[in-house]
């Protein structure tokens, strides 16, 4: 059976062990629209104990909502499947709050096995993390790796109940393309036209100053920390 992804803003999970930060991890720090600082990077496989630890804290609705039906808990194949990608058919970039070093999101996409230009992506946010541009921020940054591994159209899979989602994937100029029973599937075209190339670009271009300033900041505290 072909693995499908499901979007959805319900659950969390990120690059670290025991749901902290353990260690300097790779990655771009970015300040949200609420102040708020993350860093993002591209998740590892020893990052499974942080994403069982961040299933175990959902509700039986976000889980519901999450995996389309009743998910009591990931198993050790799940897992590896999850975490331990190749980052050029599967990709997952983390997010951790800065912080207290918590997953506070991930994004990732699976690449069409019938169709290599295009792949399924699914992004999953903490509850309490929605509402600050992290899934935009997320879903821009996974927008920019599947283009440079070659992927032109990417599909998501989700509760037709989703209104947050739906939000997300209009902001990202998704169009509605199939519905199903108490499903919708979405599509975003990432090869446009040069005005949508233009846009892509000067919207890069303001989140590489966003995530200077927040390099810049987070420099500051580490400093202060130890002095």
């Amino acid at each position: 059976m072909k693995h499908r992804t499901v979007i959805a803003m319900t659950a969390g999970a990120g690059p670290a062990v025991g749901g902290r930060l353990t260690g300097v991890a790779e990655g771009r720090p970015v300040v949200l629209r609420d102040g708020s600082a993350v860093l993002i990077r591209q998740v590892r496989s020893t990052d499974a104990p942080l994403l069982a630890d961040g299933f175990a804290r959902l509700s039986a609705a976000s889980r519901q909502m999450r995996f389309l039906g009743v998910k009591k808990e990931l198993s050790a194949a799940e897992l590896r499947y999850f975490t331990d990608v190749d980052h050029h058919d599967h990709e997952a970039l983390g997010a951790l709050d800065l912080a207290g070093g918590h997953g506070v999101g991930i994004a990732r996409y699976v690449r069409d096995a019938d169709d290599p230009q295009a792949a399924e992506i699914a992004v999953t946010i903490v509850d309490d993390w929605q509402g600050r541009g992290l899934g935009a921020e997320l879903l821009a940054q996974l927008s920019d790796r599947a283009r440079q591994e070659g992927i032109r159209r990417l599909t998501a899979l989700t509760d037709a109940g989703n209104a947050a989602v739906a939000a997300l994937l209009r902001n990202a100029g998704a169009r509605l393309v199939r519905r199903g029973r108490g499903t919708v599937e979405y599509e975003i075209a990432l090869a446009g036209s040069p005005g949508a190339q233009r846009k892509c670009a000067l919207s890069r271009a303001a989140r590489t100053a966003q995530q200077s300033s927040a390099a810049m900041a987070w420099s500051a505290s580490q400093r202060s920390a130890r002095s």
